[in-house]
């Protein structure tokens, strides 16, 4: 069937689905995964075709609110692509606030960069294209998210210069790093979630007790002992969070150097020295 009219089908199944403000645009990136084009180069090709039963496949997954990153199998970050799964958090414009903070903050380039909770590796293989003499790892406790971002590693040319492994934190880490990014979890279990979210995407990355605190307690003392002595600890939060993620640091002998806005006028990055 023409991709057009298959188009215009799907945006009016998807209009009836979990997010219909974006029914239009997710109809079209759909159709041009499944002709394996880009979007832009599809919709100008009026003879283009797509299978109509492949696509209504995937209008159900979409209608049944499974993100549109895990259904295409990539998503944007940075100005990378970058393969996602569901064993790994979508990449998201707010956390791109982190690599913001350490461009604006870093004096000279980093040699050696941490990334803790590193889901599809978005942080360090963004913060290792700002800054090409850089080094990093990237640990997580998912075998499956490993997979991914060294995936994503190799795709970018960055295999060896990004190492990953498996890990509990900080935990048997024995250098120091002079830029440290981590997006741990910090949601609330009883927090009211986008459309998707709580349904497909882990929730070991996402969900914190006490609030959405009990990793940062659990980190910050571990992260004084690989931050060098002159390096940036660069922390995502949630909404509202700042006050006591900046007192935790401060018991743990960091220095607070400066917190950064999302788009959404939130405060989301935190920058930390040692004290």
């Amino acid at each position: 069937m023409r991709a057009t009219d298959e188009i215009r089908r799907g945006t009016a199944l998807l209009a009836d689905g979990a997010q219909p403000e974006t029914a239009r645009l997710d109809a079209e990136l759909l159709a041009a995964h499944l002709a394996g084009r880009e979007r832009g180069a599809l919709l100008l090709d009026r003879d283009a075709t797509v299978d109509p039963n492949k696509y209504d496949e995937l209008l159900a997954r979409r209608r049944a609110g499974e993100p549109l990153a895990y259904i295409l199998g990539h998503a944007e970050f940075w100005s990378l692509t970058l393969k996602v799964a569901p064993a790994t958090l979508i990449p998201r414009p707010d956390s791109e606030t982190l690599i913001e903070a350490a461009l604006e903050a870093c004096s000279t380039p980093p040699g050696r960069i941490l990334d803790l909770g590193t889901g599809s590796g978005c942080l360090l293989l963004a913060a290792l294209y700002e800054f090409p003499s850089a080094t990093g790892l990237g640990i997580d406790a998912s075998a499956d998210a490993l997979s991914v971002a060294r995936a994503n590693a190799a795709a970018l040319g960055m295999a060896m210069r990004a190492e990953f492994r498996p890990g509990d934190w900080c935990a048997g880490i024995g250098e120091r790093f002079d830029l440290i990014l981590c997006n741990p979890p910090y949601v609330d279990a009883a927090s009211t979630l986008g459309p998707g979210v709580r349904e497909h995407e882990p929730a070991s990355a996402l969900f914190a007790e006490d609030r959405g605190l009990a990793d940062y307690r659990t980190l910050m003392p571990q992260v004084a002992k690989v931050l060098s002595g002159r390096g940036l600890l660069i922390f995502e939060i949630g909404a509202g969070q700042g006050d006591a993620v900046r007192a935790l640091a401060e018991g743990a002998g960091l220095r607070f150097c400066g917190g950064r806005r999302d788009l959404g006028g939130h405060e989301r990055a935190l920058t930390f020295r040692l004290a």
